[in-house]
């Protein structure tokens, strides 16, 4: 497997740019979100079309929590995916594999008062790495989480516990530590069918890992 070279890449180049702006001013090009601008079916991503979208219906939940164990409630959770052939809806991916009419996959929701969170979706689809080797992504799915301050932001990706291709993605053998790793893995939630359990710890020694971390 070929080492993956992309993490560097997302950092930034250049060192930041001071700006000397009326300290409120910053607030006014941050992100501005709440219950009223979720819509009825951003947490169902299987009901976004009029049709029924492909591929095996899951869900997923679990808890966000900040390093004392306490729930973060009220904060937007976000998540992005492939449809179940493996293909993005978006006009930069170039996989062949066909896009679905009826997924988009791309949803939201808020997490309640015990900082819980849960989605309805389909299994992503794997699909390949363009370039030097010859490796799969294995099924995976983008989140993305405030929590209750701008330095909590995460960005990360949740994998599927048994997943034959976890040791092909070069992307998953990037992340430093075995014991970091396992913590992007998603576990078969006995209690649902199809359902899947992934918690979320926002900062602390055991925090979820965030893409852009050596």
């Amino acid at each position: 497997m070929p080492p993956y070279t992309g993490l560097a890449a997302r950092r930034p180049r250049h060192a930041p740019v001071p700006l000397v702006l009326d300290p409120d001013a910053v607030e006014l090009g941050g992100p501005v979100f709440g219950r009223a601008d979720l819509g009825p079916y951003d947490d169902d991503l299987t009901r976004q079309h009029a049709g029924e979208p492909l591929g095996q219906r899951i869900t997923l939940h679990g808890r966000v929590t900040d390093r004392r164990g306490r729930p973060v409630r009220g904060q937007l959770v976000e998540v992005w995916q492939a449809n179940a052939a493996g293909r993005y809806a978006h006009p930069a991916d170039r996989n062949p594999a066909p896009l679905d009419p009826h997924f988009t996959g791309a949803g939201r929701c808020l997490t309640d008062a015990e900082g819980r969170y849960r989605f309805t979706t389909i299994r992503p689809g794997p699909y390949p790495v363009p370039g030097p080797g010859d490796w799969w992504r294995p099924a995976h799915v983008h989140f993305s989480l405030f929590g209750t301050d701008f330095t909590q932001r995460l960005v990360t990706q949740m994998y599927f516990t048994g997943d034959p291709l976890l040791g092909q993605d070069a992307i998953l053998a990037a992340v430093p530590g075995e014991a970091a790793r396992r913590r992007l893995l998603a576990v078969p939630d006995p209690a649902e069918e199809c359902g899947f359990r992934w918690d979320v710890v926002l900062d602390g020694p055991y925090a979820t890992w965030r893409e852009g971390e050596g």
